[in-house]
């Protein structure tokens, strides 16, 4: 497995804490962000300050972060990192949270397809049953192309059937456009289309963080239902 610098500022108006970690691409596992002074994790470091601004930085492809209980293994705040030094502090602000003993902050890289014509996504989808990170890679150029959770690699109509999405953001890897996102049925029938673009320093980029966000949504989900990603490559 490949693995890439990241680094991360968090912390609040009175206050912020440096983190680093050489993460591993592909997985959550052993990517536990640690303070650059004393390699201590955040809920050892700073257990009960409330933060609001978590800015995460990658080396080259895509990164979601999270904050997440070691023990009870709920996510508490996530988000999606930057290409290092295109960091906007304005898109790192974070609802306001207490940071427990057991919180822990972790990064989940992804490097960039080394295939021409493919290229990688990470998709956050929050749902009545919580919030999931959704991963695809080899995904061809034009080609819808299903994604799966990024821990245990099951289809939307799997991990959340019964459940309903409220919003969705979507990462490809730098240089990618994301042209749309489709929710379909068990019968293949179209449910639900959005069209995405291009991030960074791409003409047309209205974000350093995502392709294509979208909340406020009703999206029902029914067992056997898939939900697929498009894409163009750098």
């Amino acid at each position: 497995m490949t693995t890439q610098a990241t680094t991360a500022i968090v912390g609040n108006a009175m206050m912020s804490k440096s983190f680093a970690v050489t993460a591993t691409d592909g997985v959550w596992d052993g990517n536990i962000m640690v303070d650059t002074v004393g390699n201590n994790p955040l809920g050892i470091l700073i257990p009960g300050q409330v933060i609001d601004k978590v800015c995460v930085q990658y080396t080259a492809g895509a990164c979601a972060w999270r904050i997440i209980d070691s023990n009870t293994m709920v996510v508490k705040r996530r988000g999606l990192g930057a290409l290092a030094s295109y960091s906007d502090n304005q898109y790192c602000t974070i609802q306001p949270y207490t940071v427990q003993k057991t919180d822990t902050l972790q990064v989940f890289p992804v490097a960039v397809d080394a295939t021409a014509n493919q290229a990688s996504v990470l998709m956050w989808v929050q749902s009545r049953a919580g919030i999931e990170l959704y991963y695809g890679t080899d995904i061809v150029d034009a080609t819808a192309t299903e994604i799966k959770t990024a821990v245990n690699n099951q289809g939307v109509g799997d991990s959340i059937f019964g459940s309903a999405i409220s919003s969705m953001t979507i990462q490809a890897e730098d240089g990618a456009t994301i042209t749309n996102v489709e929710l379909y049925d068990a019968s293949g029938g179209l449910v639900y289309t959005a069209y995405g673009t291009k991030r960074g320093l791409n003409p047309g980029s209205r974000s350093n963080y995502f392709n294509l966000h979208v909340d406020k949504l009703g999206l029902a989900i029914g067992k056997a239902f898939v939900l697929k990603v498009t894409t163009v490559s750098a």
